[in-house]
């Protein structure tokens, strides 16, 4: 037998049309809550939620009072999806009330110099929180993670001061500590190295079309984050038809995300061209290629080019998405003939892609990782 709760959970999701067949009252809150699911989903009704309606910054407040975040994040993504409120990310008085998250910052991108000037600030100031808190969640696995599964080998005895691995020298002279003076006595002292140069080099190379919208954020981000290693050396670059390297402006994550322009074709042959071009080490170099795969050049020069890159000894991964969207669509034969090169293909969240850096870092076998993780490889 349905309880009184369950009831209303049936008004409020088929709406005012099961106000007879649901004879059940409705508290003031649980109106307010019907009145805004109304708005938007049944929208084609007098006083729905248009695109132009002046209350859609009163809904974003009321969504704001009656969901908790993850449903407020989701009813957003809603509007823009079913009923093209760009006003959303136009208006300033409007984005000020809106709940920042990923797909948020993406569809900013993808709007670009659409934004008028009034809102840019806005706009900004929403992406810099959304910036701000992944690097807080994001910054301490990713270095922990890509700085203990580098090669040490270079380590020497006689360090200078700014080469000195403290960790590690503290570790290694643990014997040595004055319990009179509460330190420790380092008469072993071990470095990172004099090598100048980094360790390795990563390229992040980002297919900037629509689809990829929040793997593009994701990887600019994690992009940032390994910009700030000097034991590693990254560039970031992006593509549609065009080439653009933003690696300069890895130093400040929104500007960034600005510099990227969201949909257009793709021409994923002429960025790993460029890729290739900017390549000096490959033996040590990580090229890390987030795409769908769908080619908009010409195939069998990709292909060609792919093979070139795995036949000079850089290390080839792609990520068919970098986000918790879920399984991601792409070109299967383009997979296929990647894992026919001994190239990993799969998408990888947020969260396992400090684990995943490390493991290719360290060569390790990266199908065998995905498997270990439970992750598809394609």
């Amino acid at each position: 037998m349905s309880t009184v709760k369950d009831k209303k959970r049936w008004r409020l999701i088929l709406g005012s049309d099961a106000k007879q067949s649901l004879s059940i009252s409705l508290s003031d809150k649980e109106k307010g809550m019907d009145k805004t699911l109304q708005a938007l989903y049944n929208s084609e009704r007098r006083g729905g939620l248009g695109a132009s309606s002046p209350n859609v910054a009163r809904w974003l407040s009321d969504i704001r009072e009656y969901f908790p975040s993850s449903v407020v994040r989701l009813m957003q993504q809603d509007a823009l999806d079913r009923l093209n409120l760009t006003a959303m990310l136009t208006e300033p008085e409007m984005l000020e009330n809106v709940v920042p998250d990923v797909h948020l910052v993406a569809n900013l991108m993808s709007l670009g110099k659409l934004i008028p000037e009034k809102t840019k600030d806005t706009a900004r100031q929403v992406v810099r929180k959304v910036v701000d808190e992944l690097i807080k969640k994001l910054a301490g696995p990713t270095q922990q993670a890509i700085r203990g599964s580098l090669n040490r080998a270079t380590r020497n005895r006689r360090p200078r001061h700014n080469e000195i691995n403290w960790n590690e020298t503290i570790r290694k002279n643990l014997k040595h500590y004055q319990p009179k003076y509460k330190t420790i006595i380092p008469e072993t002292r071990i470095g990172y190295g004099r090598k100048r140069r980094a360790l390795k080099d990563i390229i992040l190379c980002l297919d900037q079309s629509g689809s990829m919208g929040t793997s593009v954020v994701y990887s600019g981000i994690f992009g940032a984050v390994m910009a700030s290693l000097p034991a590693v050396d990254t560039k970031m670059v992006v593509f549609d038809t065009a080439v653009v390297d933003l690696s300069e402006d890895l130093k400040d994550s929104v500007d960034l995300l600005f510099g990227v322009q969201l949909g257009g074709g793709t021409d994923i042959n002429k960025a790993l061209q460029y890729c290739q071009q900017i390549t000096s080490r490959p033996s040590e170099t990580t090229l890390i290629l987030v795409t769908d795969l769908y080619e908009g050049g010409n195939v069998q020069e990709m292909r060609k080019r792919m093979a070139s890159i795995v036949g000079s000894g850089v290390q080839l991964i792609v990520l068919l998405a970098l986000n918790d969207d879920g399984a991601p669509s792409y070109d299967h034969q383009n997979a296929e003939f990647l894992s026919a090169l001994g190239v990993p293909v799969f998408a990888c969240s947020p969260d396992l892609f400090p684990d995943m850096m490390a493991a290719a870092l360290s060569r390790q076998d990266l199908k065998n990782w995905a498997g270990g993780h439970d992750i598809k490889v394609g």
